[in-house]
């Protein structure tokens, strides 16, 4: 018997280095301007042919998804099917290490995992817009975790330009488990709107980014933390650890985030920020992107 060859892809986190809320859409959705990076974390999908669409759930957090009836990726799954004519049939299994409703885009990058992975499962190719086009109708944030390369977002998330360059450097993230809904964040936010700032070409370090980002800021943090104090906490622990260029929350949160000179000194800085209950990581933020390998993240 031929054993069926399992694919793999990477699913990395969407970290936004800033988040400013820039107006409203007279249908109530807000507009925004965000540079997004993705650190060498996140989850990984596999897929293997099959007679029928299934997924199974593993990893930390795949219980916290059981009782999702129909997850971004098996959506992901039978629009790509419907969109190339081929008969939604794959065997996937998500390993899930990324919090649930975290604010770094887990289930975003999810689906976009699905797009590529499906695509060389199936034999199939889908020119790059008609693939954003697809995975805007999963999520305003599928459309820049598809390429997982630092990107600034402006409209809801979804027009996308190339961001600044990005050094090497570290990053640790932190999430007390607590969830925080996006609605109920853009809800309680209060004033006016900020302005879209000129971005550099990029930056020459990690202390020369952390000192321009520090002029910024991440208008849903406010909001985020009246919602849920402990953010403030997570902030305080990771702007307190040794090194620590920047600390601030990502998306809607709760997840935070701190940069770092290097990879070492940000898994350091991790290692030390020891709380129960809490989910910690610290690992490289890559100026040059080494890929989506199929043999899952990097590390």
């Amino acid at each position: 018997m031929i054993a069926t060859p399992i694919l793999r892809e990477a699913a990395r986190a969407k970290v936004n280095l800033y988040l400013h809320v820039v107006g409203k859409r007279a249908d109530g959705y807000h507009l925004l301007d965000s540079l997004a990076v993705f650190p060498d974390m996140g989850d990984v999908l596999e897929a293997s042919a099959s007679d029928d669409l299934s997924l199974e759930l593993a990893g930390r957090f795949g219980a916290h998804l059981q009782a999702e009836t129909d997850n971004l990726v098996l959506r992901a799954a039978r629009g790509l099917a419907e969109l190339v004519g081929v008969p939604a049939r794959a065997r996937l299994v998500l390993e899930k290490n990324l919090p649930v409703s975290s604010g770094i885009g887990g289930g975003s990058a999810d689906a976009a995992a699905a797009l590529r992975l499906l695509q060389r499962l199936w034999g199939v190719s889908v020119p790059g817009e008609a693939l954003a086009a697809l995975g805007l109708t999963l999520g305003a944030d599928v459309p820049v975790c598809l390429a997982s390369l630092p990107a600034r977002m402006r409209g809801v998330g979804e027009v996308l330009s190339a961001g600044p360059l990005i050094p090497d450097c570290g990053i640790l993230l932190a999430n007390p488990l607590v969830g925080v809904a996006t609605p109920a964040v853009f809800k309680a936010r209060q004033g006016g709107f900020s302005a879209e700032p000129s971005l550099p070409q990029g930056w020459a370090d990690a202390e020369l980014m952390a000192e321009f980002l520090e002029g910024l800021v991440n208008d849903l943090e406010p909001p985020a933390i009246s919602l849920c104090p402990v953010i403030a906490d997570v902030l305080c622990a990771i702007a307190g650890s040794p090194e620590c260029l920047l600390a601030r929350m990502s998306g809607s949160g709760a997840t935070c985030f701190g940069l770092y000179e290097t990879a070492a000194l940000a898994r350091a800085a991790a290692a030390g920020l020891t709380r129960d209950g809490w989910w910690v990581w610290g690992g490289a933020l890559r100026g040059v992107p080494v890929g989506l390998p199929e043999s899952g993240l990097t590390a």
